[in-house]
């Protein structure tokens, strides 16, 4: 596993503020949260705000026109690829998509650095989603063009969790002082091991409510120990349901059970439904990062509370602005 070194592909990447290119993000890479201060995120979700109303009074314009985007997905992805890919296209840019890795070099033994240095000659930007934690940080070391993390196996989703904290900004108005509890698939959820991590920037409590093989990582739980972030654990939502503020629900990953057996003793350990909405807070939101699998019922879809697909869009502006800020047109 490569170690984290927040790359730049740079001189300077913090060119002056009101220069074409005088995002403090352009031209690096985006690998990992803990490369995040609230400076940065107030930043981001400044200039995902913009987006949003952009997009609602024009819906496309061209600040990306010219620019491409490589989308190298080694993993199945919807959302993720989706998202990036209408971020990019409503921006005035183009994408090259790369989802079926087997129709690929790869396929033929082509090893990771290599297909990011080919990509490279093309696209000026490339989103990667890989099986293997640190694989996006191993890309950086060898791109001279910036490298997006969508996901390395069970490490970090970092823009899913940028979109997430996002999200609860926009519903909610503040993160300081709000109790968040995340259920379910808590060990192999990377959106919620860089989702607490974001948080853990914040004034939170935080109750990670699983089975007993699904808690939360033991290193993740220390490092915001550390941080005197308040945590507690458990394996019933009951008790903690009636001050959450915040609700993320998980499905449980089939695809990272090498032991079925063991996937089908917990998959159906929690389901959210209208009895579940019922004993909640008034003003509280639910957020999924999705696809569901039957943990959340479809009853609770028209609940006001419900915010999983507002939470898809709000990821939206949240990559275009990324997009914008690393190619250096914020």
């Amino acid at each position: 596993m490569a170690t984290y070194i927040p790359p730049t592909h740079t001189e300077n990447p913090y060119l002056p503020f009101g220069d074409q290119r005088g995002s403090p993000f352009y031209g690096r890479d985006i690998l990992s949260v803990k490369q995040f201060d609230r400076k940065d995120l107030e930043y981001i979700f400044g200039v995902a705000h913009e987006m949003r109303e952009m997009v609602q009074r024009v819906g496309t314009f061209d600040l990306l026109k010219g620019k491409i985007l490589a989308s190298l997905f080694y993993e199945p992805s919807t959302r993720t690829s989706s998202s990036f890919t209408s971020a990019m296209e409503r921006l005035g840019g183009s994408v090259i998509p790369i989802n079926e890795v087997r129709y690929s070099s790869v396929s033929k033994g082509e090893s990771l650095p290599d297909t990011v240095r080919t990509l490279e000659c093309y696209a000026d930007i490339i989103v990667l989603r890989h099986p293997e934690v640190g694989a996006s940080a191993l890309a950086a070391q060898f791109a001279r063009k910036p490298i997006i993390n969508a996901g390395d196996g069970i490490g970090e989703h970092p823009t899913q969790a940028l979109l997430d904290l996002f999200t609860i900004v926009e519903e909610l108005g503040e993160v300081d002082g709000l109790v968040v509890t995340m259920l379910g698939d808590l060990k192999y959820g990377r959106t919620v091991h860089s989702l607490a991590r974001l948080l853990s920037l914040y004034n939170v409590r935080l109750n990670y409510v699983s089975p007993a093989i699904l808690r939360m990582p033991e290193d993740i739980f220390s490092e915001l120990d550390e941080k005197s972030i308040q945590q507690a654990e458990s394996d019933k939502l009951d008790g903690v349901l009636v001050e959450t503020d915040v609700l993320y629900v998980t499905r449980v990953q089939r695809e990272r059970f090498a032991d079925q057996a063991e996937y089908e003793s917990v998959k159906d350990a929690y389901v959210i439904g209208a009895d579940t909405m019922s004993q909640a807070k008034e003003r509280m939101i639910v957020m999924h990062p999705l696809p569901r699998v039957g943990e959340i019922s479809m009853e609770v879809d028209d609940d006001p509370r419900a915010a999983y697909f507002r939470q898809m869009e709000y990821g939206l502006y949240v990559r275009m602005a990324l997009l914008a800020m690393v190619l250096g047109k914020a």
